[in-house]
């Protein structure tokens, strides 16, 4: 099974579905029915505004960051004090 990206307006589709993908990428791919033309999601787009209505803040993360890499440095102590 091959797979081959390639940007909406590069293909010459039907109006309709035209309109609908403008400006997407489309993966093309062959499958035994025939071909496949599925849009590409970017992840990144799609997790934006995720935490907008939560109390999840900048500090908050950066506190978080902090703690994590305190947890490491106190395991990577035990870890040498083993060897």
């Amino acid at each position: 099974m091959e797979m081959i990206i390639v940007k909406s307006e590069e293909l010459n589709l039907p109006e309709k579905i035209a309109k609908k993908l403008k400006g997407k990428e489309l993966e093309i791919i062959e499958i035994r029915e025939g071909i496949l033309l599925k849009p590409i999601k970017n992840p990144i787009k799609s997790i934006r505004g995720i935490l907008k209505d939560s109390n999840f803040t900048l500090e908050r993360f950066m506190q978080l960051k902090q703690e994590e890499k305190e947890l490491e440095r106190q395991k990577e102590e035990r870890y040498k004090w083993k060897k």
